[in-house]
């Protein structure tokens, strides 16, 4: 399977939990014939409650439920909701549960988000069912109707036949029964749009295509993520950029809600040298900013793929490319909105910043490099 352009598609932009959660549950509620579903995070909690109160409704009226999850970002999800849902008529796997015997395996995780309806309808972005998505982090989604839904039904079915997924129940090979599927038509007034994904340091498609822009930039680059920790090739590519006069931006995420402290700090050590470099850089203050998105020109990318070590060289992670202009500039408004929430990171206060702040990058910076020395 390779990553193809396809024309006649829809996209709708859904930023903050307020749009997204209620585009998805209307979505749930309708599926008339199946549902599949691939998650990192799902925890128990309020909105994992509804989540499978959602699942086993669509069920018990017929639908065919598959819900995939993340060994790992599934372990705060309890034995009585997983018997619910197994319960419930859905059809429950686990990707790669961790196993004392492959140590080193156990760090490729399933990190995608996706959605699928009827065969119709997707969402991606970088969801997942704990409660901390619906008020306390900012992100983003977006729905995809028109045929490009089926190369991401096509990605769904890969990971769901993979020997690395655990569950109860007959082993369907879903990749077989997509062989001769209908497409979903083209829409006449569509968009140019194409589903990418990265397979840990094996594929790294999401990592050369935003690079491959990155090098052709004419106007803009703006970038979010909420763990910023870039490989070296990446850095330099930004620089290049901005040293060029495109306009380089960075939206990552503040301090004062990050989930992850430690790499925050380790993303901090590259600062000083992009900044030199004419890259802007912004920090999101109302909340944690857990988006994945970009804009280059009348491009944008928008998924489950952070720019870190982690998502690049162990993850399975996808995202919705799009190449229509009038799209962009909708993402690049959601940018300016963002950046006038955020505080501006200037070359000069940066430079001022404290000894603890420089220590606290120099251990964390430190501790990143080791670990993404373990292949």
């Amino acid at each position: 399977m390779q990553a193809t352009w396809k024309d006649g598609n829809r996209f709708e932009l859904l930023p903050e939990g307020k749009r997204f959660w209620p585009a998805m549950r209307e979505a749930i509620e309708g599926a008339r014939h199946y549902l599949w579903i691939e998650l990192y995070l799902m925890e128990s909690g309020s909105l994992a409650e509804h989540f499978i109160d959602a699942l086993t409704s669509a069920a018990a009226r017929g639908v065919e439920v598959k819900l995939m999850l993340d060994g790992v970002g599934s372990m705060g999800l309890s034995h009585g909701d997983r018997r619910r849902l197994r319960d419930g008529g859905v059809e429950l796997r686990f990707f790669n549960p961790l196993a004392v015997t492959r140590l080193g395996g156990n760090l490729m995780r399933d990190h995608r988000k996706l959605v699928v309806v009827d065969g119709v309808t997707a969402f991606t972005g970088g969801f997942g069912i704990v409660d901390e998505f619906v008020d306390a982090w900012y992100e983003v989604a977006v729905r995809i109707q028109g045929p490009v839904v089926e190369d991401w039904m096509q990605l769904f079915a890969h990971v769901w036949d993979s020997p690395l997924t655990r569950g109860n129940g007959t082993r369907t090979r879903l990749t077989r029964s997509l062989h001769g599927s209908s497409v979903p038509a083209p829409f006449a007034d569509g968009m140019r749009g194409r589903a990418i994904w990265g397979r840990g340091h094996r594929y790294q498609a999401i990592r050369l295509s935003l690079q491959g822009r990155i090098g052709t930039a004419r106007r803009r680059l703006w970038l979010c993520t909420p763990y910023f920790v870039p490989t070296l090739s990446l850095r330099r590519a930004l620089a290049r950029a901005a040293r060029r006069g495109i306009d380089v931006r960075l939206l990552l995420a503040g301090g004062g809600h990050h989930d992850h402290p430690g790499v925050r700090y380790a993303g901090q050590r590259f600062y000083r040298r992009l900044l030199k470099a004419g890259v802007r850089i912004y920090e999101f203050q109302p909340n944690f900013i857990h988006a994945k998105f970009s804009v280059v020109d009348d491009w944008v990318s928008l998924g489950s793929c952070n720019f870190d070590h982690w998502s690049l060289q162990w993850n399975l992670e996808a995202n919705q490319e799009v190449d229509d202009a009038e799209f962009a500039a909708e993402v690049a408004r959601l940018f300016e909105r963002n950046f006038a929430a955020s505080e501006h990171i200037d070359a000069e206060s940066w430079a001022r910043r404290s000894w603890g702040q420089r220590a606290r990058e120099w251990l964390f910076g430190t501790l990143n490099a080791w670990v993404t020395r373990l292949k």
